[in-house]
């Protein structure tokens, strides 16, 4: 039964020499896995190939949000080593936070990020999550853009040389604590020239926020609650996606976030409402979409809700199936990976 699947059962091991550690030199020069879901054939390619998959009356649906350099260190008053990630906003000087090591912030704990930046525990909530208030004259964005790091995730190693590689081209709206990954194989040239044969581009906003870093660690993965996040996308956007639909064009999502979003937005007809929120949708195989026609997606981490997800679209022995043959031909994984296209 479906719902008895268990997160062992999207486990896959994978050589750790696939996992990337650094982006290409080039964008769009990433591989591309081509994946049929009605033939079930799966086809290698080069990720600026993806326009030769696209038709004119499609919608390619992008997440505009923009990555803020979300990683502090710190120290307390005594002198204590602190590292905390900026998760959500609650107000102008406060943030929700995951702290490290959370057991060293008490309520009350102050912590000094750099002469113009201090904070302050106001809440303690549970698995090291904390509101933080911080302190600070002119502008938060500024003061972090200077001091903050990119939230790279833990499984990369290697430092990044260019804070742009982990951001979209086309990312705008700030607040997100990690790259909604699927877009970082688009360049400016590419999305014009998928513009100029017809395409649409709708833009969506999707904040990425702790579920990114939070692994499943119940077993049966109907039991797991998603982590909510913050999604926006006006009456123009949301005409773009509609008209498609009414002229029988293709709506594809470009990674996991925007197919989160269409889904928490769609109705049973497959049309979008405009609108803004919180959602905490979990896809996982049983799910039967509404809006997504196709998705372009990296290759994600073992037992992920990320996994769970691309099973649902593709099915998930077919998916396994190209895990496998994306090992054997020496795919990269995970953020600064290669990517697939499911349709």
């Amino acid at each position: 039964m479906i719902n008895e699947l268990k997160k062992a059962d999207f486990y896959y091991d994978l050589p750790k020499e696939l996992i990337a550690q650094t982006p290409l030199s080039k964008r769009s020069n990433s591989r591309l896995m081509i994946l049929d879901r009605s033939k079930k054939t799966i086809n290698h390619k080069y990720f600026y190939n993806i326009i030769n998959h696209l038709e004119a009356g499609d919608c390619l649906v992008i997440n505009n949000t923009k990555v803020i350099p979300a990683r502090l260190y710190g120290e307390k008053t005594t002198g204590a080593k602190i590292e905390i990630l900026l998760l959500k906003e609650i107000d102008s000087f406060t943030w929700e936070c995951l702290t490290k090591p959370a057991k060293r912030l008490k309520l009350g704990s102050e912590i000094v990020f750099s002469e113009d930046l201090k904070g302050k525990v106001v809440k303690d909530l549970d698995k090291g999550i904390k509101h933080i208030r911080f302190q600070y004259e002119g502008s938060f964005q500024n003061i972090i853009d200077i001091i903050g790091e990119m939230p790279l995730p833990p499984y990369i190693k290697e430092k990044l040389e260019e804070k742009n590689r982990y951001q979209t081209v086309y990312a705008k709206k700030t607040g997100s604590a990690a790259a909604p990954t699927a877009g970082l194989h688009f360049t400016d040239e590419l999305l014009e020239k998928i513009q100029d044969k017809g395409v649409k581009i709708a833009y969506i906003t999707l904040h990425v926020g702790l579920d990114t870093f939070r692994p499943v660690k119940v077993d049966k993965i109907s039991d797991h609650k998603m982590h909510s996040e913050y999604y926006e996308i006006d009456d123009e956007n949301a005409e773009l996606i509609n008209s498609t639909k009414n002229s029988g064009g293709k709506v594809i999502s470009v990674g996991t976030t925007s197919t989160r979003t269409l889904e928490t937005i769609g109705k049973q007809t497959g049309f979008v409402e405009p609108g803004y929120g919180w959602t905490d949708i979990f896809l996982y195989p049983g799910y039967e979409f509404k809006v997504v026609d196709g998705l372009i997606t990296n290759f994600h981490l073992p037992e992920s809700t990320l996994l769970m997800l691309v099973s649902a679209f593709a099915s998930k022995d077919y998916i396994f199936k190209a895990y496998k043959e994306a090992i054997k031909e020496r795919y990269r994984f995970f953020s600064f990976g290669d990517a697939m296209f499911i349709y």
